[in-house]
């Protein structure tokens, strides 16, 4: 039998959970913005734009965009620490991915907000 010393560290337990939150948040999103779209009156610009006029489709869809920024990072990052051995390159990996979702995140600020 193999004895674990727990030192505080969660065990990717954190991670996992983050996981499942952020995908039950985006599947809930998912219905939210299929309901106001397909409820939209015309499938116009004007439409479109309208609905994304109040301040609340615009929040969640950007917590929509930050929450798939941090669930395709736990699920890249995994990867890379699972296949990716020399630690050189897998933190060179991690810094790109890392530095193009958050760049992705601000993009998609400018997007919505036309910053």
């Amino acid at each position: 039998m193999v004895s674990r010393i727990v030192v505080g560290a969660h065990y990717g337990f954190r991670d996992w959970l983050g996981q499942r939150v952020t995908a039950v948040f985006m599947a809930l999103y998912t219905v939210l913005f299929a309901f106001n779209a397909l409820t939209l009156p015309e499938m116009s610009y004007e439409a479109w734009s309208g609905m994304f006029a109040g301040g609340f489709m615009r929040f969640m869809t950007f917590l929509f965009f930050l929450a798939l920024f941090y669930h395709a990072w736990v699920g890249i990052r995994d990867i890379y620490m699972d296949y990716i051995k020399p630690v050189g390159i897998r933190l060179a990996l991690h810094a790109i991915t890392l530095f193009l979702l958050i760049g992705y995140a601000g993009w998609a600020a400018r997007i919505l907000w036309r910053l």
